[in-house]
């Protein structure tokens, strides 16, 4: 009843009984999991030397899952053996969670190619689970896959129970990317804006700065390398800053930026203390007049 009913009464009725009946243990650990509670469901399968397909997997997951929570690669490395070790094994390789494992074991040595070759052989048994939608298509963002990504990440945005997902700041993180990626850099600092403040703005507001400015969206690379530098004076985040509005205004110059953006620039440039920064308002400024632009 236990099991039927979502793990309600399980710290009552599973633990006297873990001993005795063997799947006992196993749901206890699954009940840890969807409480969030990764230390006890790991202590559960510490000492367990898989024999069952569900133990090797739990055995997985509680690693990978301690091993995220700790930052500890000896963690993720053992959960990835387990992982290979059943998904790899011949009773296993082609059943449904024996390909999840291999996929899960290729997410942690970060060989996004292969995650999608496994993820998209089980796709059509997953059409509605938020879980498995949302491994894909962060996998398909990790391969370079943008623009399957997005869309994959926008549609667990729609409500349901992908809704609490689609509100993690990692996912919000990967929309991002995807967003940057694909040509829409304004649509993703719209995401920062919303986030601002939060704990995890800072994170958002390096990603963005970097990806902005490898995708060539030097303005929004400007905007965010602007705010990391107010918030901490690293010099790093001046040197970005500085070649971003540099790249700004030659996309202005190019015509593929309008002219009203070059007051933003120079507002950005002005709030650094650098003597370069003079010497490259006064080349814009003079450019600007040239031009007949009000800068």
């Amino acid at each position: 009843m236990v099991v039927f009913q979502q793990g309600e009464r399980a710290l009552q009725i599973l633990p006297p009984i873990v001993g005795t009946v063997p799947e006992a243990r196993l749901n206890l650990v699954i009940y840890h999991m969807h409480q969030g509670e990764v230390q006890e469901a790991y202590e559960l399968m510490r000492e367990i030397e898989p024999t069952s397909p569900q133990e090797y997997i739990l055995k997985g997951i509680t690693n990978l899952a301690l091993g995220q929570q700790l930052d500890s690669r000896e963690h993720l490395k053992v959960a990835q053996q387990y992982f290979q070790l059943l998904g790899a094994s011949a009773s296993e390789c082609d059943t449904i969670p024996g390909r999840q494992c291999m996929a899960s074991c290729f997410f942690v040595l970060r060989q996004f190619d292969d995650v999608l070759v496994y993820l998209s052989s089980i796709e059509a048994y997953y059409p509605n689970d938020p879980a498995f939608l949302y491994n894909y298509a962060v996998a398909r963002a990790a391969a370079g896959k943008y623009k399957e990504a997005e869309p994959a990440l926008l549609s667990l945005q729609s409500g349901g129970s992908s809704e609490e997902l689609s509100r993690d700041y990692v996912f919000q993180m990967w929309l991002a990317r995807c967003l940057v990626m694909n040509g829409k850099a304004r649509h993703a600092w719209e995401l920062y804006l919303k986030m601002e403040g939060t704990q995890e703005s800072f994170a958002m507001l390096q990603l963005l700065a970097n990806d902005c400015y490898r995708a060539g969206a030097f303005l929004y690379a400007a905007k965010a390398f602007d705010t990391l530098e107010r918030l901490d004076p690293n010099p790093e985040y001046w040197e970005g800053k500085r070649g971003a509005c540099v790249g700004t205004f030659q996309q202005i110059i190019a015509r593929k930026e309008r002219k009203e953006v070059l007051r933003d620039v120079l507002a950005m440039l002005k709030s650094t203390r650098n003597p370069q920064v003079e010497y490259l308002a006064r080349v814009m400024k003079k450019w600007a007049r040239e031009n007949g632009i009000n800068a």
